[in-house]
């Protein structure tokens, strides 16, 4: 099969499934559409690219060379935004530079100094770079959170980058003449290069989707698991996390300390200034909690104007310890509301993992036994179970 051929059914194959693209764009969220269509555009751009080298011999040679392959740098740079945009991460502007080197560098030497090799060189290192920043922007996560349309898209681009390692060692050969005209030649190596790049744009698009789909996932489940005002953990993830906690604990016979954080007088405060105070104020706090726990520790909004502090591997004494630095940065924290400072206080029980424990359910109780005795002492301290 001539290389000719070999481009025309890439291009007609990539256009298909930007369609099929297009199609289920219409189904995605908004916040993944941004990046759905980078992706759109980069797989146009690649089939583009592939149906210059196909029928461009209309065109002057260098004009053909700087489109198709600037088309195609240009694609892969699209893919690398996409990739980039639905985890979050910034688009700079630098990401454009390869593309750009790529077009400037293949018009000067086929145009103002044609050498097939230079040639070579400029567009492997530009798919080189381009490979690693979209690896870069799969791999920021941590291992245990790569799924399979992660670890598939992973796995192309490293096909990818190898490809063109590979390709760039045969064409730099003293074999190859400088004016070798790759699209018009036929060779094995031309059709292995050719299958891999349909598959970045074929297969690649099914993991984007793949990825879109557990991006929006992971959304859904950590709105499910968060508190809509303070973004601390809710009821059902402190639940969660308490019974993997205790049971950790079990196995290592370490410590595991709970504390139940309670605002004191909070009604009168959303009497007083109003609820938008109020929700304030317990931003407020969940702030100075949030600061006083280590890594390893969970703070947690458990409802209404109460919080829960998990303590990972701590003994009573040290927990009791760690509440009070919370006490305090919260009495000392100086909430404002307008021009008022509004003094806040909170009442706090705390237990700890006892031998006889059968569940993270039996500290939890002790915790608001000993949060109750707190109230009724006077508030603004702690009780320990």
């Amino acid at each position: 099969m001539d290389a000719k051929t070999v481009f025309t059914i890439i291009s007609v194959t990539i256009l298909a499934n930007g369609t099929a693209l297009a199609i289920a764009y219409r189904g995605l969220a908004t916040s993944l559409r941004p990046a759905a269509r980078l992706w759109q555009w980069g797989t146009l751009l690649i089939a583009a690219g592939c149906a210059l080298f196909a029928w461009g011999d209309f065109l002057p040679r260098p004009v053909m060379l700087t489109l198709a392959n600037g088309a195609m740098a240009f694609g892969l740079t699209g893919y690398c935004l996409a990739l980039r945009n639905v985890h979050g991460l910034k688009l700079h502007t630098h990401l454009w530079g390869p593309a750009i080197g790529v077009t400037l560098g293949i018009f000067w030497f086929s145009a103002v100094a044609p050498d097939f090799k230079t040639r070579v060189i400029i567009v492997s290192i530009a798919w080189f770079i381009l490979a690693i920043v979209a690896l870069h922007a799969l791999t920021r996560r941590p291992s245990t959170s790569l799924s399979s349309s992660r670890n598939l898209l992973i796995g192309l681009l490293v096909l990818l980058a190898v490809c063109v390692a590979i390709r760039l060692s045969i064409y730099l050969s003293p074999e190859i003449p400088s004016d070798f005209i790759i699209e018009k030649e036929a060779s094995g190596w031309n059709l292995i290069c050719s299958i891999v790049l349909t598959m970045l744009p074929i297969v690649g698009t099914t993991g984007f989707l793949m990825l879109c789909s557990d991006v929006l996932r992971g959304k859904l489940e950590h709105a499910a698991a968060t508190d809509y005002l303070t973004s601390l953990p809710n009821r059902r993830s402190v639940t969660q996390r308490g019974e993997q906690m205790f049971d950790q604990a079990v196995r290592s016979q370490g410590g595991f300390a709970v504390a139940l954080v309670d605002i004191d007088v909070f009604k009168s405060l959303n009497d007083h200034y109003g609820h938008e105070a109020g929700d304030r104020a317990l931003v407020h706090v969940a702030n100075r909690l949030r600061a006083e726990t280590r890594a390893n520790d969970m703070v947690a909004r458990s409802g209404g104007e109460e919080f829960t502090v998990l303590f990972g591997d701590m003994d009573s004494t040290r927990a009791r310890a760690a509440a009070d630095r919370m006490r305090l940065s919260i009495e000392q924290g100086n909430f404002k509301w307008g021009d008022q400072i509004v003094p806040i206080t909170v009442s706090t029980g705390v237990a700890t993992r006892r031998h006889d424990d059968k569940c993270f359910e039996d500290i939890l109780r002790r915790a608001d036994q000993a949060l109750y005795r707190a109230k009724s002492a006077g508030r603004n301290r702690i009780e320990v179970a």
